[in-house]
């Protein structure tokens, strides 16, 4: 039986959960994840896993912080003050932003804190500090 191995393309059912059972992403309801190993598709923790699978292997991928989004980096939260925002900007916790980075790239942030006169804006990833579970079923290689 063929097993995946470095530089092939693959294709995964997954189910993604924090450590506390909580599902954050799956594939149900959607075509399998197709991305090629070892080229850095996706975190490192579940690229490293893949290796050494054959089609219908199911795996249970328990990945740390480090291999996966990395810790929360607290330089990526920004307190902003409210009157320098535009006026349309909704001040709602929980909503995702754009903001434009020194390079001139978009930047996702999302809302954590709202006050009077100041709104918390948080760029990290929002897996960022968390250890994460996979469940994966090998769905095809090449």
């Amino acid at each position: 039986m063929t097993q995946a191995k470095e530089g092939d393309t693959v294709r995964i059912s997954y189910t993604g959960t924090l450590t506390d059972g909580t599902v954050f992403d799956t594939s149900e309801g959607r075509d399998p994840l197709e991305f090629t190993i070892g080229t850095g598709q996706i975190i490192p923790g579940l690229d490293q896993a893949m290796p050494g699978m054959a089609v219908g292997d199911k795996k249970r991928v328990e990945i740390g912080v480090m291999d996966a989004y990395g810790p929360s980096d607290s330089d990526r939260v920004l307190e902003v003050p409210v009157d320098e925002l535009p006026a349309d900007i909704p001040r709602e916790v929980g909503i995702t932003l754009a903001m434009q980075g020194p390079d001139g790239a978009q930047v996702p942030v999302r809302v954590v804190a709202v006050s009077d006169t100041k709104m918390t804006l948080d760029a990290n990833h929002p897996l960022a500090g968390q250890d994460l579970v996979f469940d994966v079923e090998l769905v095809s290689i090449g």
